[in-house]
């Protein structure tokens, strides 16, 4: 269910605004991005767990609030991150 470290490192690295860079909202929504589709995965299979659907959800607010966060600093970086993620919006 939750992601390895060396795939939090890669995608810290892929989406790092300089080096060392580890708290931006772009790395924060990528790794939230990636734990929320394993967690998507998990509950396709286990469709009663509740208690991680709750965390799910909690994820998906966190992300889309750092995504509003983005569009209202920027919408020029909020518009390639959602196309270099694959979100809807």
């Amino acid at each position: 269910m939750s992601i390895t470290a060396e795939k939090k490192q890669e995608l810290i690295g892929e989406f790092a605004t300089k080096s060392g860079d580890t708290g931006s909202p772009e790395v924060q929504i990528a790794v939230l991005t990636e734990r929320i589709r394993n967690l998507t995965e998990h509950l396709q299979t286990h469709k009663k767990d509740f208690h991680s659907r709750r965390g799910l959800l909690i994820m998906v607010g966190q992300r889309r609030r750092l995504l509003d966060y983005t569009k209202r600093k920027s919408q020029e970086r909020y518009e390639a991150l959602i196309n270099r993620l694959g979100l809807r919006r």
